[in-house]
């Protein structure tokens, strides 16, 4: 049996930073545990690749999330221009315009505005622009006003994970693919991972970073129980070359529907210089069902089973976001209701300018025992054990800098004390462990 002092579970973006920060700084045996043959296969690389500007998010309800998005900015470009791949592959400063359609949301980018000096963005980076002036910079683009941010930048998180892997497996981290964990059994300084080829793993401490699985695994450690999860699909579909360059800008809406975390419609230039709208948010069963609705009856029926007995029934009987559901469904299955809905801010678009669909990624909400959506990331303590939960957007741009404070937060908790002898430190540090804390 394999035995390791730290096994990480998920290899995405957070699981792989945070394998950094304690593969380069503490002297303990690290694995990551993957069920799919590399890092960020699920949300880490199917989100839309943008390195978000934290100009929408509160100062005070998500101090700390719009703190470490800021500060990894430099963290990701430091790694692009460190990396295998050329940076100008990886790393677009396209800019994003949020808008607002009428002068009520009109307020809110207002507020916008003030959020993102709040949150420590340069007003050199932010301006709010009238609709003759957004006209001039994008002469298809149709609105009351927007917040032009010119920092937002398009990469792709997949290329930078797999980066950030190469230097994490250098400084010894083992990363162990296709081991798909079934259950965990605790014992009492210690945890032993069977798998679902039954072969097993022992270690000291788990760090849970499962994404869209992640509230069941910390459901076997006895946490949160009373809460639920739901998957969400979101769809885009690609605009043909010759069309893709009609705004050349990302575009974001003011959301209508603050209270679900639902994406308003999105034009979105992606690195590789294809250009994508959507997405939609369909219900689906599993955080891995892509296509279609049903690829797996016994998870499908076991999802259904939570719904029913579960904290999401209360949400069930929300008529209002039964109503949101109807709609996103007819988004779904046609692509001329999701190309409508593009048409209120970009009216010259026509529905065969779009003929690939582009890539899906799932969105995995907690849900409280009052029927609500949690809005904030949930970390827990646990017996040997550190979860992390509900870590959504934009928590692929603030993955360096959190996961440094979640290390951190372990280190202050008597977990992570055995460092490195300086000697064993690389001269040239990818990122500054010491620095980030105290920019957070």
């Amino acid at each position: 049996m394999k035995k390791f002092d730290i096994a990480i579970i998920g290899g995405g973006i957070l699981g792989t930073s945070i394998s950094y920060w304690i593969s380069s700084m503490f002297d303990y045996s690290v694995c990551v545990i993957e069920k799919e043959s590399s890092v960020a296969q699920h949300t880490s690389g199917r989100n839309t690749g943008v390195v978000h500007t934290p100009f929408y998010l509160d100062p005070e309800k998500k101090k700390i999330f719009a703190k470490t998005a800021n500060i990894s900015y430099d963290m990701w470009k430091k790694l692009a221009k460190k990396g295998n791949s050329s940076i100008d592959n990886i790393w677009k400063q396209v800019g994003t315009i949020e808008i607002a359609l009428n002068e009520k949301q009109h307020k809110t980018l207002e507020k916008y505005f003030e959020w993102g000096i709040k949150n420590g963005v340069s007003e050199n980076h932010l301006s709010i622009l009238d609709s003759k002036q957004l006209k001039q910079k994008e002469k298809n683009l149709e609105c009351n006003s927007g917040l032009f941010c010119s920092r937002d930048v398009s990469t792709n998180y997949n290329v930078l994970t797999n980066n950030l892997k190469d230097i994490s497996e250098n400084s010894g981290v083992s990363f162990l693919f296709q081991n798909n964990v079934k259950t965990i059994e605790k014992k009492i300084d210690s945890n032993k991972i069977i798998f679902m080829d039954n072969s097993e793993l022992e270690c000291n401490f788990i760090i849970n970073c499962a994404g869209g699985n992640s509230l069941d695994i910390a459901k076997q450690f006895g946490l949160l129980k009373s809460f639920s999860d739901l998957h969400f699909r979101g769809e885009y579909w690609i605009a043909e070359s010759k069309h893709a360059n009609i705004v050349n800008t990302n575009i974001y809406c003011v959301a209508k529907h603050p209270e679900f975390p639902f994406l308003d419609p999105h034009w979105i230039k992606r690195a590789d210089g294809t250009t994508e709208i959507g997405p939609n948010a369909v219900p689906v069963p599993t955080p891995e069902t892509y296509d279609g609705f049903v690829t797996d009856i016994p998870t499908t029926l076991s999802k259904l089973a939570e719904i029913v007995t579960g904290s999401a029934k209360k949400l069930f009987l929300n008529s209002d976001f039964l109503s949101l559901i109807s709609h996103e469904f007819q988004s779904s299955i046609s692509k001329d209701a999701m190309v409508k809905r593009v048409k209120n801010f970009i009216p010259s678009l026509e529905t065969d300018y779009f003929t690939k669909r582009g890539t899906a990624g799932i969105r995995t909400p907690v849900i409280s025992p009052d029927g609500e959506f949690v809005t904030d990331v949930l970390a827990r303590e646990g017996s040997n054990s550190f979860h992390i939960i509900n870590y959504n957007s934009p928590g692929a741009t603030g993955a360096p800098a959190y996961s440094a404070y979640v290390v951190k937060k372990l280190q202050e908790k008597g977990i992570l004390t055995k460092f490195k002898n300086k000697s064993d430190i690389g001269v040239d540090p990818l990122w500054n462990f010491e620095k980030t804390i105290d920019e957070i």
